[in-house]
Formats: C-alpha cells, sequence, structure tokens
C-alpha cells in the first residue's frame, strides 16, 4: 500500500490514548434495565500473537473487576487462527472461565479472519444485544472495503468497535481506523511492552459497555491519574 497522510504515527503517544478514551466515552451505550452489559472480547491468535494472547490472559480479570459495581459484565472470546480456525466460547460473567478458556489456546499460524469476527458480532446482537466488540491484533490481510461494509452494518446497529492495534504496520492501522471509524467504535495503537496501558484501556471499554459514559467517568475519578485527566477532557463533549 502507498503511503496516505491520513495513516497514524508509528509511535503512540499519550496523545492517542486521550483520544481513544475520548471516543469511547463519546460511543452510545444501550443496556436493558437489570442486564449485565455484554462485550465481545476477539483476538488473533495467528503465530506472532502468542506474547500478547498470554500478556491479556494475565489482565483479562480486571474487565470483570471494574464492573462488578455496575451489575457485572458478560464476555465472549473470540479468536482465530491456523487454517481458517474460527471459535467462540460461551457467554461467561466469571474472570476464572475466561482465563481457564484463554490459557487452554495456543497461537498457530495463519492469516486473519476480521471479517469473521465481524460478522458474528452481527448475528449475536440480533440475537441479544452486543453492547461494545474489542478487538486486538496486529494486521490485516483482508479486502479492507468488505471490512468496511461489515463495520458499517454494526454502526448500524449500534455495537462499536473498538481496535486495539499492536505494532506499527500502517496497512492494518488503517483498516483498523477504518473498521473502528464505521462502526462508530475507536482506534488506538499499544505497546505490548506497557501492559499498564493495555489493561487501563481494556478495563475503559468494560465499564463503557456495563455502565455507558457516566460509569466510565466515575470509573476514572476512582483510578485518578491519566484516566481522571481523559475524564474531565469528557465533560460537555
Amino acid at each position: 500500500m502507498t503511503a496516505d497522510k491520513k495513516l497514524p504515527r508509528a509511535a503512540s503517544t499519550k496523545q492517542d490514548v486521550d483520544a481513544f478514551l475520548r471516543k469511547v466515552a463519546a460511543a452510545p451505550v444501550n443496556r436493558a434495565a437489570g442486564q449485565r452489559g455484554r462485550l465481545l472480547f476477539a483476538m488473533d491468535a495467528t503465530a506472532s500473537r502468542q506474547p500478547s494472547w498470554d500478556q491479556a490472559a494475565e489482565i483479562q480479570a480486571e474487565m470483570f473487576t471494574a464492573t462488578a459495581a455496575l451489575g457485572g459484565l458478560e464476555i465472549q472470546l473470540a479468536f482465530y487462527r491456523g487454517f481458517g480456525e474460527f471459535r467462540v466460547s460461551k457467554w461467561t460473567a466469571s474472570a476464572e472461565d475466561l482465563l481457564r478458556l484463554m490459557t487452554s489456546v495456543f497461537c498457530l499460524a495463519g492469516h486473519t479472519q476480521i471479517g469473521k469476527v465481524l460478522s458474528h458480532a452481527e448475528n449475536e446482537t440480533k440475537q441479544q444485544k452486543v453492547n461494545a466488540v474489542v478487538l486486538v491484533g496486529d494486521c490485516v490481510e483482508e479486502d479492507v472495503d468488505r471490512l468496511g461494509a461489515l463495520a458499517g452494518e454494526l454502526g448500524l446497529l449500534g455495537v462499536p468497535v473498538f481496535m486495539f492495534h499492536e505494532g506499527t504496520d500502517p496497512a492494518a492501522a488503517f483498516a483498523f481506523q477504518q473498521v473502528a471509524r464505521l462502526s462508530g467504535g475507536a482506534y488506538c495503537r499499544f505497546d505490548a511492552n506497557s501492559p499498564d496501558v493495555l489493561k487501563s484501556l481494556l478495563s475503559a471499554v468494560a465499564v463503557y459497555a456495563a455502565g455507558g459514559r457516566p460509569a466510565l467517568e466515575n470509573f476514572a475519578r476512582k483510578q485518578g491519574g491519566e484516566i481522571l485527566l481523559i475524564a474531565h477532557q469528557m465533560k460537555g463533549g
């Protein structure tokens, strides 16, 4: 792909994280009274992803902890790997169950299958509302226009996709940004050597899925630090 002025900078900065969290806060969330938020947590499990998979497995409990006071969260794990393999788990409200699932998975070489993730999210939300989708990956080997069309369908259904991009691949960055924008979600690049950043971002999306913008702002006040600064920027925006 040729260079594009719309492509992001190679380095992830505090401003990138700030912008991501502002977009999380601005996205609408619809959750029926008395129901847990529902988050589809999708990961690329191709060969290059093992270190990040292990890292995400270690911090995933934070998503449940952060949303406990909001009535909890249900998460479905989805992943792709190998030769066309795409799997999804049952919905769970247990950090222990999700950890057991994640630690049983090993990564295999293969091509990306982001389109399957987006199609699955659409099918799931037509049965019962999915409040948000998180997708963690480092590359894209699919037709961007097709991914954009699928993302647009999710946008019409009110299902934002939050794209977490590890690395600096410009083609992946462009595709991830398109999916995020067309679905009404947000894009953020992260560094696998900074697990605290990934933990904060995942927790923020989980809180958003469970309780929307007010819950996210309250979470920011309790957490302090960088997320508190972002919450101040959100007000009135």
